[in-house]
């Protein structure tokens, strides 16, 4: 059985980049961002029951991240009924993903681990973070996202002080070199307390 990490931080903290040195250090990583884009892919799990329930949020066979903004946006009710139809789909891609590994560590990068309790179901937690300036300089780098959509992304995450003191580790990602040492010693712990190391 591998040692369940939860990986979490808020948007541009840089978490996926920690997740690829874990995974450099060999450890198993699942990604729910990457899970459920194979979901929504054309031949993915949820497209169908997307289909059945909100027919304008597909296009080429695929599921619509930017129609199902539309959709949610237009419609209160629309979330939560996409997530009656995601979430299990991803659930049921994390148990398969478990069920393959065979490595010591498996890290669980989930955006929403504290707020939707998945941290219940991890041996321990890492918070990934950043000064808040880095962060916003970050996102604000990526031409997809405006100001206007980055503050409402973070309206809607638990504050980052929260998910910090929540957490069993805090990864600070100010420089790569830094990033790099903490992970190194998040895994050196988990190992040295390991009964099987």
């Amino acid at each position: 059985m591998s040692y369940l990490l939860g990986l979490t931080g808020s948007i541009g903290m840089g978490k996926s980049t920690t997740a690829a040195m874990f995974a450099d250090l060999g450890c198993a990583v699942w990604d729910a961002d990457a899970a459920v884009h194979r979901l929504y892919a054309p031949g993915g799990a949820a497209v169908a029951a997307m289909s059945a329930e909100f027919p304008a949020a597909i296009e080429d066979g695929s599921v619509s991240r930017d129609a199902l903004k539309k959709i949610i946006a237009d419609d209160k009710t629309a979330l939560a009924r996409i997530e009656a139809i995601v979430h299990p789909l991803v659930a049921a891609d994390r148990q398969a993903f478990l069920a393959g590994i065979e490595t010591d560590i498996a890290v669980l990068d989930i955006p929403l681990l504290f707020e939707n309790g998945y941290d219940a179901e991890m041996d321990a937690t890492v918070c990934v973070t950043a000064p808040a300036h880095m962060q916003r300089a970050r996102v604000l780098e990526r031409d997809t996202m405006s100001e206007a959509q980055f503050n409402a992304i973070l309206a809607k995450q638990m504050p980052d002080a929260e998910k910090r003191a929540r957490a069993t580790w805090v990864i600070t990602t100010d420089t790569l070199e830094h990033a790099r040492a903490q992970v190194q010693a998040v895994v050196d712990a988990i190992r040295q307390d390991m009964p099987h190391a």
